[in-house]
């Protein structure tokens, strides 16, 4: 086993890690903000560490082109998902106001 190979196995490793545990606190945070931000910073952050470490296995031009624009994507398109959502869930109300430390909008939110 070479370096290279170690490093990629502690990648998978960690980015598996990570993916649990965006997946055990969509299930265990109390309301949608926290699980916006939960399904989004660290998946993300998993399934870099995960293509990193399958790069570093592949070793391959055309594998790793591939693995460079699903995280591309992945980092395009996750943002301005989670940003809907909370934006979505903050103007039907289905937020928990007692879970907001500063609420800026509550003057604006009947505005379009």
């Amino acid at each position: 086993m070479s370096a290279l190979d170690a490093v990629a196995a502690v990648c998978l490793i960690a980015g598996a890690a990570f993916s649990l545990a965006a997946g055990v606190a969509l299930v265990r945070f109390p309301d949608i903000l926290s699980r916006m931000h939960a399904a989004t910073k660290p998946q993300v952050l998993g399934l870099l560490l995960v293509l990193l470490g399958c790069a570093l296995r592949f070793r391959n031009t055309v594998d790793i082109t591939t693995l460079v624009l699903i995280g591309a994507f992945q980092l395009t398109t996750a943002p301005v998902a989670a940003h809907m959502v909370g934006r979505v869930a903050y103007r039907t109300g289905l937020q928990r106001a007692d879970l907001l430390v500063v609420d800026d909008l509550a003057d604006r939110r009947d505005e379009p």
